[in-house]
């Protein structure tokens, strides 16, 4: 049951989380599942350090990535560029994916892990995946980087609830 202080609270956390900014990416995945990929603002490195660099990405549950991500074992941190909003907004199922197919908006290659990469991402970081837990309505996953592969660029943020580029 939602308390009004607990919908205040909510509210109030959502609005100041609004504060910060952070790059967008699309997390891919493909294998036994199949493909899937969602764009994802909450990701960031653990370490870079032990057997191999670990990243953190938090999956909303009810997306079709979070499933397959657990299934395949895999997934791709594709960070993108200034200039592709668009993509961000297929993936995030804000715009209409050409002939149903998100990756069609695209241009993918396949990682070392099986995940799909962007061709284009300004950085990609390609994971196996270490662990899972479910907290609230997220998948917190930990990865652990195979392959990473860098382009030169503007990042595409999102900060204030919109897109924001440095460019």
């Amino acid at each position: 049951m939602t308390t009004p202080h607990r919908t205040q609270l909510r509210e109030e956390f959502l609005d100041a989380m609004s504060q910060l900014v952070s790059s967008v990416t699309i997390v891919t995945t493909d294998g036994v599942d199949g493909p899937a990929g969602a764009t994802v603002s909450a990701m960031t490195s653990v370490s870079a350090d032990g057997d191999a660099p670990t990243m953190l990405v938090c999956l909303h549950h009810a997306t079709s990535a979070a499933p397959a991500i657990l299934n395949n074992r895999c997934f791709c941190i594709n960070v993108l560029g200034h200039n592709q909003t668009e993509l961000a907004n297929v993936f995030a199922s804000r715009s209409a994916a050409p002939g149903g197919d998100k990756f069609a908006a695209g241009t993918f290659e396949t990682m070392r892990s099986g995940a799909p990469g962007l061709t284009t991402a300004l950085a990609r970081f390609d994971c196996k995946l270490l662990s899972d837990e479910r907290i609230g309505t997220h998948h917190v996953m930990i990865g652990s980087v195979v392959q990473v592969a860098r382009l030169e660029g503007a990042p595409l943020l999102y900060g204030n609830r919109s897109y924001q580029s440095l460019a």
